[in-house]
């Protein structure tokens, strides 16, 4: 009996032992791994790798980056798509790509009406929704200069077009100066640049916005005096095309004194404070872009994809990039302060600027955007075929 009853004290001791045990800790969920697509690489992708890192805290998710030019992209993702598939959780990519394609993109109106009139440009709207939103942005401000190469010849940068053309004229004189400009080539893409900021700069913001519209034909009489009478002429200062990155190092050691390109010059230089900038005599806008983001419907993370692009679109993720220098904050309570010195620059400068428009080539897209690039590339090397491509244009533009 006293057998019995020491055992059921044992017994008893040990199960009240075990109540009091704390239950084992559950393993925490694994975070998300979100996969981000974009065109950046280089200096362009370092200036975004930090905004990543500073993005995976406040959404709880692992971020990779994988580098897609945007031309790919247009050739991959409808197969994904038809999948219903997607190579990445946030993609960025053309406006008018994603607003053709807005039946595969999640609605992010919640996201952008959250900060409703903070933002410079417009979100990509189709199909009654937010279908992709503008990340930070580029300018096309005009020509860049090295301000010790200017001092050096005792240049200065133009304020009207006689002295635009006596600048040009004075550099073609210089020793070792192949041309006065260095045209950057890509797909066609730098040039497009220069020819919009012409448009805009001797025919008017308005032009520009026309032009998108298809409101105005490039056979105009308008259009045509902007490219006979002020591009045109100046061709023969500019160099042939030159992949555009090739003609940065070539710019920077002094073959050439000028080289028009956006503001992601800044971070690609050894000494942005050497840089200066001034636009076409008149401008009263530059042409800004931005690279859009969007959420594939098929991503298996919709809710974290939401709250990275939240995220990159707020005022603290357009801070954290606009630090790294080579890009604007895309809102406008994002203060000049926060730039290094050529961007604090730079953004001061847009401040005097009456509009800010969009990208012409990139706002009409499709194949009529391959068609501009390529009739321009041709008009740098045989400017006599002016006619020419501003029938092609019009011809391609009506068959949009």
């Amino acid at each position: 009996m006293k057998r019995w009853l020491v055992l059921l004290v044992v017994a008893l001791f040990v199960l009240s032992g075990c109540a009091r045990a704390p239950a084992p800790a559950a393993e925490p969920a694994p975070k998300p791994v979100l996969t981000v697509i974009g065109p950046w690489s280089g200096p362009e992708m370092e200036a975004f790798l930090p905004v990543l890192k500073a993005a995976e805290e406040k959404v709880g998710a692992r971020i990779n980056y994988r580098i897609y030019r945007a031309e790919d992209l247009a050739s991959i993702l409808p197969a994904q798509f038809e999948a219903a598939q997607a190579p990445g959780d946030v993609i960025f990519m053309w406006d008018w790509w994603v607003k053709e394609n807005a039946q595969h993109a999640v609605d992010l109106a919640d996201v952008w009406q959250s900060e409703a009139g903070q933002f410079i440009l417009e979100a990509a709207e189709a199909e009654g929704k937010v279908c992709a939103v503008p990340y930070a942005m580029t300018v096309k401000p005009g020509f860049w200069y090295r301000k010790s190469f200017f001092q050096q010849h005792h240049l200065k940068p133009p304020t009207t077009w006689e002295e635009l053309k006596a600048l040009l004229e004075q550099v073609a004189g210089l020793p070792g100066i192949k041309k006065p400009i260095v045209t950057g080539d890509g797909v066609g893409w730098p040039i497009s640049d220069i020819t919009e900021h012409f448009l805009i700069a001797c025919g008017g913001p308005q032009l520009q916005l026309d032009l998108i519209a298809g409101k105005v034909k490039w056979t105009d009489a308008q259009v045509r005096s902007v490219f006979a009478d002020r591009l045109v002429p100046l061709l023969p200062y500019f160099s042939d095309p030159v992949e555009w990155t090739q003609a940065i190092d070539l710019w920077w050691n002094g073959e050439y004194a000028l080289y028009f390109m956006g503001n992601w010059l800044t971070g690609m230089v050894k000494q942005p404070d050497d840089l200066g900038v001034f636009t076409l005599p008149g401008a009263k806008g530059v042409v800004a872009g931005t690279d859009y983001a969007f959420i594939p419907k098929y991503s298996e993370n919709v809710d974290a994809a939401r709250k990275l692009v939240a995220f990159l679109i707020s005022r603290e993720g357009m801070e954290t990039r606009a630090k790294q220098g080579g890009k604007l904050a895309g809102r406008k309570d994002v203060p000049a302060d926060v730039y290094p010195p050529a961007d604090k620059a730079l953004a001061e400068a847009l401040a005097q600027v009456e509009v800010t428009l969009p990208d012409l080539d990139d706002s009409i897209g499709g194949d009529w955007q391959r068609t501009f690039w390529d009739q321009l590339k041709l008009l740098w090397v045989r400017p006599k075929a002016l006619d020419e491509v501003l029938t092609t244009l019009e011809s391609k533009r009506q068959s949009k």
